[in-house]
């Protein structure tokens, strides 16, 4: 690439972005209504994940005492490491978090090609086939699940890994979407400049593209993993092996058929949903900027 390419590319980093300066915004009265009805939503919302953690300090005992109570009145901490012994959490955690991990790798950069196609290489149908691959969207994944196994069946993929991964990773129809929106409002004077610099198109996305895609493809790949770590739907129907199973399964083993150990379900609850609440706290700003760039691209 010349020196002149690499400035525009540079000057589109630094200005593609003007809504998402730092500005104060002026304060309004009228908006503490709103803010007042957000912060109640919001600890309405985490009242359940709060009596989830604290439960998992009750005895079995207090679980279902009336009137209930939100606070243990006896903590009992040693329900963690008796919930940790009744199951493999760390071959749990490895399995999730390797199968998630190539999810989201090999699920962006194909999304990222499939977006780039959409929005900039014109061929006969690309808006109906966009459409049509939007729609498998509003497909449930029980209608599809059926054939799918029969497939995973005769390339012997069942009680596999493989079966969660590949599926997963080279289809994903709301990355695409959310990926075109934001190739769209890439300049075409970059990639017309690459092309006088006699780029090829692959390389010109791997170059220019892709670089400029940071923050959505950040966003998406946070929300793919989340999808990934909590799925539970595909892993019961196609894993077999104890020694195999993701940290969604393991937490199932705690209910029976007809008692339940609640104090140890609740701790592991806690345990499959501890990193996915790191992840968040640590990566809510791009998650947010994801959206919202994503969004307000035409």
């Amino acid at each position: 690439m010349t020196i002149a390419t690499n400035i525009a590319i540079e000057a589109v980093e630094a200005n593609a972005h003007p809504h998402l300066q730092d500005q104060k915004p002026p304060f309004r009265w009228t908006r503490i209504p709103l803010h007042l009805i957000l912060a109640f939503g919001a600890i309405v919302m985490a009242l359940p994940f709060a009596w989830m953690v604290l439960s998992s300090f009750k005895p079995l005992s207090e679980i279902f005492l009336q009137p209930p109570k939100l606070l243990p009145m006896d903590w009992a901490p040693e329900n963690y490491p008796t919930a940790w012994a009744g199951a493999d959490f760390p071959r749990g955690y490895f399995n999730s978090f390797y199968i998630a991990s190539i999810v989201v790798i090999v699920s962006i950069l194909t999304s990222a090609m499939a977006a780039y196609a959409f929005a900039r290489i014109r061929f006969r149908g690309n808006n109906a086939l966009f459409m049509v691959f939007l729609a498998t969207l509003m497909v449930p994944v029980q209608l599809t699940v059926i054939p799918l196994y029969i497939i995973l069946g005769y390339i012997g993929w069942i009680d596999t890994h493989l079966a969660l991964i590949v599926p997963a990773a080279l289809f994903n129809a709301f990355g695409v979407f959310l990926l075109r929106q934001y190739v769209r409002g890439i300049p075409l004077e970059l990639e017309e400049a690459a092309a006088i610099d006699g780029a090829s198109r692959a390389r010109t996305f791997f170059t220019i593209i892709i670089p400029l895609l940071r923050t959505p493809m950040v966003a998406l790949g946070i929300f793919t993993f989340l999808a990934q770590w909590n799925s539970f739907f595909y892993p019961l129907i196609f894993l077999n092996t104890e020694e195999k199973f993701t940290i969604p399964l393991l937490v199932n083993q705690f209910k029976g058929a007809y008692s339940s150990d609640w104090t140890s379900l609740m701790v592991a609850a806690t345990l499959a949903a501890a990193p996915l609440l790191i992840i968040f706290i640590i990566a809510q700003r791009q998650i947010v900027e994801g959206i919202a760039l994503s969004g307000s691209k035409t």
